[in-house]
């Protein structure tokens, strides 16, 4: 096991592989963000989709698919790791790729998935591009006119985004950024660093005292306040973000944060929609793991706000545990990113000399 492995175990790490296995094979129940020109657009996710058809929706299935290859790089001993290959052997073929480059030239795709399956489209790319092995390298390689389309779409679109979408759903942009900046940075991919971090400057360095006491929303599955200062943080030199965090969210000073921020309730995991608060609980922990990485060892914040992840951390588990669809298409991927968040925001955050 690598130490990049952090809080994940070697049974939950085989257990979410397993969940992965079978929701990206997962066809049905589908929902599609499909806009339809005419009659022959009528297709099955498939047809439209034959990389990335499974576990419900596409943007699941993507980050589905990060789960495994996270798993594989990780524990590469576990006997799931077979499967893992198999998958990605028949999945990531450069017909299929090739495929899912046509559907995002159709004009009427122009804001598909925007921007959060984008982000986990290059976040699936920095996980492979982090192991060392011929056969991620392969799968890299197949998957990189897909990138070079995410990337296009988030130049293209990201200067003209006048204001920032704050929301705890999909299109939230500091989700959005955060993933992307990564990829950017890792890739040497200049360009969209640059785009993404004057994005995050004009949407967020201005913003002081967010309203917390506001989240969270009903169907909240991203904590805006926190996915902004988990996002800024890669932006901000280290003493810089220290002043730019207590003038956004002052309440994150003090013990006050834990009772401002108590983990979400969540009243029925069959409902698709509010099945999103155990998500919320598991963002909310990797976001405070990131966010205690990035301040210095001795900050007043770190013991409360480390308290505070780990409350989030076991709530957003026990819903895992649930067999439901509504949460078993996603919340495996949600955990695996909450339990090796904190390892992973030691190499996102800004560099000297970084964009």
């Amino acid at each position: 096991m690598s130490a990049t492995a952090d809080l994940l175990s070697t049974e939950q790490a085989a257990a979410f592989a397993r969940i992965a296995l079978g929701n990206v094979v997962r066809e049905y129940p589908a929902k599609q963000d499909h806009v339809l020109g005419g009659p022959d657009d009528v297709q099955g996710p498939r047809q439209l989709h034959p990389a990335f058809y499974g576990s419900f929706d596409w943007h699941s299935c993507v980050h589905m698919h990060w789960l495994l290859a996270r798993v594989r790089r990780l524990f590469p001993f576990l006997p799931v790791v077979g499967a893992i290959e198999a998958i990605f052997d028949a999945h990531l073929t450069p017909a299929n790729i090739a495929a899912e480059c046509a559907y995002c030239a159709r004009p009427l795709a122009r804001g598909f998935e925007r921007t959060y399956g984008w982000a986990w489209l290059l976040e699936l790319a920095h996980e492979l591009a982090r192991a060392t092995d011929e056969s991620a390298a392969r799968w890299q390689r197949t998957l990189r006119p897909l990138v070079e389309v995410i990337v296009a779409g988030y130049l293209e679109y990201l200067p003209r985004q006048r204001y920032a979408i704050r929301h705890g759903l999909h299109a939230n942009s500091a989700f959005g950024l955060a993933f992307a900046l990564d990829w950017a940075r890792a890739s040497g991919q200049r360009a969209l660093a640059n785009t993404c971090t004057d994005a995050a400057q004009r949407w967020f360095v201005d913003d002081c005292d967010v309203p917390v006491r506001w989240e969270p929303s009903g169907s909240d599955f991203l904590s805006p306040a926190l996915m902004e200062a988990d996002c800024m943080r890669r932006v901000l030199a280290p003493e810089v973000y220290d002043a730019w965090l207590a003038a956004c969210l002052p309440a994150l000073d003090g013990d006050g944060a834990v009772a401002l921020l108590a983990p979400a309730l969540v009243d029925e995991r069959s409902d698709g929609q509010l099945v999103h608060l155990d998500g919320l609980n598991l963002a909310r922990a990797w976001n405070l793991r990131g966010i205690v990485a990035a301040l210095r060892p001795n900050d007043a914040r770190v013991a409360p706000l480390s308290h505070l992840a780990a409350l989030h951390l076991a709530a957003g588990l026990a819903g895992v545990a649930s067999d439901d669809y509504g949460g078993a298409h996603w919340l495996a991927t949600f955990a695996t990113l909450a339990l090796t968040a904190q390892a992973d925001a030691a190499h996102a955050s800004p560099v000297p000399g970084a964009p």
